[in-house]
């Protein structure tokens, strides 16, 4: 009865927040682009003035290094926060489009207009950036916003949640902290727009909730992102810049590259460096390393663990009580072996190779889409090729990473990997429904478009056949 009593006080709970969320949005109070500013403002001062709580909190949760935590998810909303705030009176203006002289007199244009209430449910390996960069366009939108994060990262959803509620009033931005029952909750009600961000899994559960509503989603999920490697290379410079966006976070990244495939003739070479790279970054014992992350509970590091095999090129050691997976790289990996089947997620990069590159294409193309796809050689056929020829939510080349970290690139899936898209622009366009408007004078009507229809359909059609 207790549980009971306890499951419908958090469905009432939530039944009033998003009621006053709904009456404040109906009564104008996100609208104005100034009250879109201030309360951009407002996050991007609250995050600046909560970093040592935020820092503190993601290193509790997975010992993320101050350096890595601070670039990849404070300075990133930090950033999206200033890039809208500069921006978010031209996103929010109509924009004139053209008639056609069939219309005239009309003038026609799209009138960017906020969907309401909006549900964001972020993920555990960025529990900051994840959960506020969305924010940042759904409040740059004009959208009040419920926020569910992640319970696996325990200590940064307190820390976020601490900042959110000093920060808004619960009819703008609220948050429900808790598990999958309080996800589940949440997803019972009606909202105007969800964003999750995670496994894809819980991304077809999320799915199927809002189809009972016929809620718009977006979902960014991931997927097993290849580096494809040509011969033509520096293998030393490759190397360092896989294994840094490998390694980052310890693996724990939805674009890491999920596997190396390299020419056969620069494979050898390849591995030796990215050992080479792993001492350089980390040192003889990266367990020792302040810079390595770690995994964020004992699940995972067992799901890792049984996928490392006897024989590594580097790497293999695993510390349970420490939730530590060393930097490990796989060579002599096959297409079949277990390390192939799902995304890793984690700091185990496995090597393969190929002879032919029409081959190799053929083969990484045939596999569900990927989130993220890297292209690393100096013959610039060979990348179209590969651009050309491997779909995929987005794509770098000759580096990893790197383009998720700025708001002129949009980011999102494709497939598998997820839809829509968000950061900079794309994350207002996403929150936001893009309202067509045509205006018509009352100067003349042209009889022709009334019935009794008076000309021959013979004439209409070359008459607009000559005039489309």
């Amino acid at each position: 009865m207790a549980s009971g009593g306890a499951e419908e006080g958090r469905h009432e709970r939530m039944a009033v927040v998003l009621e006053a969320q709904r009456r404040f949005f109906a009564g104008g109070g996100t609208r104005s682009v100034e009250r879109r500013r201030d309360r951009l403002r407002r996050l991007r001062d609250a995050v600046e003035r909560h970093a040592d709580q935020l820092l503190a909190a993601l290193h509790e949760d997975m010992r993320k290094p101050p350096l890595e935590a601070w670039t990849s998810e404070l300075q990133l909303v930090l950033d999206e926060a200033s890039f809208a705030l500069r921006r978010v009176a031209r996103w929010a203006a109509p924009r004139r489009v053209p008639t056609s002289w069939l219309h005239l007199p009309a003038s026609s244009r799209i009138e960017p207009e906020p969907l309401g209430t909006v549900l964001i449910l972020g993920p555990w390996n960025y529990p900051v950036q994840l959960l506020l960069a969305p924010l940042v366009g759904a409040l740059a939108a004009g959208n009040t916003a419920v926020l569910k994060p992640s319970e696996v990262a325990p200590h940064s959803s307190a820390a976020c949640a601490a900042l959110i509620r000093k920060t808004f009033a619960e009819e703008e931005v609220a948050v429900f902290e808790g598990g999958a029952e309080t996800a589940q909750a949440l997803l019972e009600h009606r909202f105007d727009h969800l964003f999750f961000t995670g496994g894809r899994t819980v991304g077809r559960l999320v799915m199927a909730a809002a189809a009972r509503h016929l809620t718009p989603v977006t979902l960014e999920l991931g997927g097993k992102s290849p580096c494809l490697v040509d011969r033509t290379v520096d293998p030393a410079r490759a190397a360092r810049r896989i294994a840094w966006g490998k390694f980052f976070n310890a693996g724990q990244t939805c674009v890491a590259p999920d596997y190396v495939l390299v020419h056969r003739a620069l494979r050898v070479r390849l591995v030796d460096e990215l050992r080479a790279a792993v001492r350089e970054f980390y040192g003889p014992e990266p367990r020792r390393s302040p810079d390595f992350a770690r995994i964020i509970n004992d699940r995972h590091v067992a799901r890792l663990a049984a996928l490392i095999p006897e024989r590594v090129a580097c790497g293999g050691e695993v510390v349970r009580e420490e939730r530590y997976v060393a930097p490990t790289v796989i060579d002599g990996v096959g297409w079949d072996d277990p390390l192939m089947a799902d995304e890793i997620f984690g700091p185990l990069l496995p090597v393969l190779e190929f002879d032919d590159a029409a081959e190799a294409i053929r083969r990484v193309s045939s596999l569900p889409r990927p989130l993220a796809l890297y292209v690393f050689s100096s013959d610039d056929r060979f990348v179209e090729r590969a651009l050309a020829g491997i779909p995929s939510g987005g794509a770098c080349v000759n580096d990893t990473i790197r383009h998720i970290t700025t708001p002129h690139l949009p980011l999102g899936g494709v497939g598998a990997s997820g839809f829509g898209r968000y950061r900079g622009q794309a994350g207002f366009e996403t929150f936001s429904h893009l309202r067509s408007v045509m205006r018509r004078g009352w100067s003349f009507d042209p009889g022709l478009v009334f019935p009794p229809y008076r000309v021959p359909l013979r004439r209409l059609r070359s008459l607009l056949r000559w005039t489309s």
